[in-house]
């Protein structure tokens, strides 16, 4: 693992038999803050792939008496993320369209200057950072438009404080808070504020797999592991290399798969799963849960030893309840995204609406906001959203009587009514598996309804 202070650099693969050629191209791309691996035919090549994370690889054509074209596919399956620079004596226009249909990325004739090799790179890790960026986005076209995480709240903005501090380290971060809080937000947030931030942020979901495919999106797999591997994966750890691993509802880890993470967590090594070389890891782990962790381990549903490993710097994001003061602030924030998205003529909330919100005590807090304020932008076909566009009007409620747990016989739709058994059974059960028997629908089942009601 990367010492605290330091900055995680873009890592560079050269793959040449000559030993000058190496050595002037490590010297160069080292003197620019690279971190340079080398390799000197086919199999070291391959080798040096399957233990570490590449960005970048320099590959030369004529690789004693190898080809750098035969070898160019096997490096693509075995890291399809890696970017392939083909270097060559010779400049024969024919050989480079064949490299680039190959699945090289640029083509490089030997001898270059250090500048046209520091250019090459760079126009790489550029297009490598793109990647990352637009994997990011796609995987945050769901979550609630908030960018900014800032608080007038003294509690919340404490808490804040906290995590900029522990954004400076490495430590592992738990945060904490009921769902739908905005954790997943924070932990971006950290990531962004860290040493990291020009590496990838990678999310996962723990409760919507099971334990042999969590392993998978994990560590990743090997073609032919298990049926329906037709292909090496990279897991979510690859994918964070350098930067911030998250793992949402931790709480939810199956305890069969605890064993494997505990060792990933204190020694950052693993393995692809149907494959037995050890791989080392270098990411920041935050994780987030809802769950009391504490009780979770008492009751022999969570291991003692990764909670501890887990809880180094706790950090607990308040209800939205609590922190009254951010609400018109979040929906404001929301409304700016929102409007843009949905391209709506939306520009301000009238006192109704305001007074209500302020009111509604938001159980399913930042993410139950988050909804209402999009539904309000889709229906308002002016500029101003008044109390008629949210979900109180809607259910023929007002803001009070929102704002209790709604109940048999009260004047609230059957998703209304569902949303809040659902919440009291979960509230009231341990495990998620336990949860769907209790209101008899499969967990799958349950994890849909939690998403689609804003429950975690």
């Amino acid at each position: 693992m990367s010492d605290v202070s330091s900055v995680p650099r873009e890592r560079v693969l050269l793959i040449d038999d000559d030993s000058t050629v190496l050595r002037n191209f490590r010297l160069c791309l080292e003197d620019a803050g690279y971190q340079v691996n080398t390799a000197h035919n086919a199999s070291s090549a391959l080798s040096a792939v399957a233990r570490s994370v590449f960005d970048v690889c320099v590959l030369d054509l004529h690789i004693g008496d190898e080809s750098g074209l035969d070898l160019l596919p096997q490096l693509r399956a075995a890291a399809p993320w890696m970017r392939v620079v083909m270097a060559t004596a010779e400049s024969d226009a024919s050989i480079a369209v064949a490299t680039m249909r190959s699945g090289a990325a640029d083509y490089l004739i030997k001898p270059c200057s250090p500048e046209q090799l520091l250019h090459a790179i760079a126009r790489q890790i550029d297009a490598r950072r793109m990647e990352r960026r637009i994997e990011e986005l796609e995987d945050r076209r769901n979550e609630p438009a908030l960018e900014s995480v800032e608080s007038a709240n003294p509690l919340m903005a404490r808490m804040l404080e906290i995590a900029r501090q522990a954004a400076e380290s490495d430590a592992t971060i738990l945060i904490l808070g009921e769902s739908g809080t905005g954790k997943n937000v924070l932990a971006r947030a950290i990531h962004n504020w860290s040493n990291r931030r020009k590496a990838a942020f990678a999310t996962v979901n723990c409760p919507s797999l099971s334990a042999e495919l969590l392993e998978s999106e994990l560590f990743g797999h090997v073609k032919g592991a298990f049926t329906g591997a037709h292909d090496h994966r990279q897991g979510r750890v690859q994918v964070a290399e350098g930067g911030t691993l998250f793992l949402d509802e931790i709480g939810e880890f199956p305890l069969s798969l605890q064993p494997k993470f505990l060792r990933f967590l204190q020694d950052r090594e693993y393995e692809r799963v149907g494959d037995p070389r050890t791989r080392k890891a270098d990411v920041r782990l935050i994780a987030a849960t809802n769950r009391d962790l504490a009780a979770s381990v008492a009751e022999g549903t969570f291991r003692g030893d990764l909670y501890y490993r887990l809880n180094v710097i706790s950090l607990t994001v308040p209800a939205l309840r609590e922190r009254p003061e951010d609400v018109m602030p979040l929906a404001r924030n929301l409304l700016t995204s929102l409007v843009a998205r949905y391209r709506r003529p939306a520009r301000r909330f009238s006192d109704s609406a305001t007074n209500a919100m302020m009111t509604y005590s938001w159980p399913g807090n930042v993410r139950e906001l988050a909804n209402a304020i999009e539904r309000a932008v889709i229906l308002c076909a002016g500029e101003e959203i008044s109390y008629e566009h949210l979900p109180f009007a809607a259910a023929g409620m007002t803001a009070s009587i929102a704002s209790a747990t709604p109940r048999a016989g009260d004047p609230v739709t059957i998703e209304q009514l569902e949303r809040a058994h659902i919440e009291a059974i979960l509230g009231a059960t341990p495990t998620l598996d336990i949860a769907a028997k209790t209101l008899g629908i499969d967990a799958s089942t349950l994890y849909r309804k939690r998403k689609a009601y804003g429950l975690g």
